[in-house]
């Protein structure tokens, strides 16, 4: 640790805390992989109820990490997405990922490659 860092930082702390929160990193990837549909999301991430889809994809409007754009077609249609806030999160959550992937013993084969996909132009 650097002699000169504080031990307690406000601002890292309340990110840590939002980023870390229950399902919120899984979504967070799953926008970055171009899902925007509630459908979407909640098909590519196991186990996650449509309530906390809901409570957490409200939440990260609310930080302006996500964008909910409506469509008026009929029915109408609702789309997420990342806000430049939001994708900006791209460069840490794949240091994230590699790190999971490096220190994570019982990782199967599949979390290198979802380390390495996280690197990739797409997710961006």
């Amino acid at each position: 640790m650097d002699a000169n860092q504080e031990p307690f930082c406000p601002y890292f702390h309340h990110a840590v805390e939002l980023i870390g929160r229950r399902w919120t990193g899984a979504i967070v990837r799953a926008l970055q992989s171009g899902r925007s549909r509630f459908t979407e999301l909640t098909d590519v991430i196991p186990g996650l109820s449509d309530r906390m889809l809901s409570e957490r994809l409200k939440e990260l409007e609310a930080e302006g990490i996500v964008e909910r754009r409506v469509i008026p077609e009929t029915p109408v249609r609702i789309e997420y997405g990342l806000s430049e806030k939001g994708r900006d999160l791209s460069e840490a959550m794949a240091a994230i990922s590699a790190w999971a992937a490096r220190w994570r013993d019982d990782a199967p084969a599949e979390a290198h490659d979802c380390a390495e996909a996280a690197r990739t132009p797409a997710a961006r």
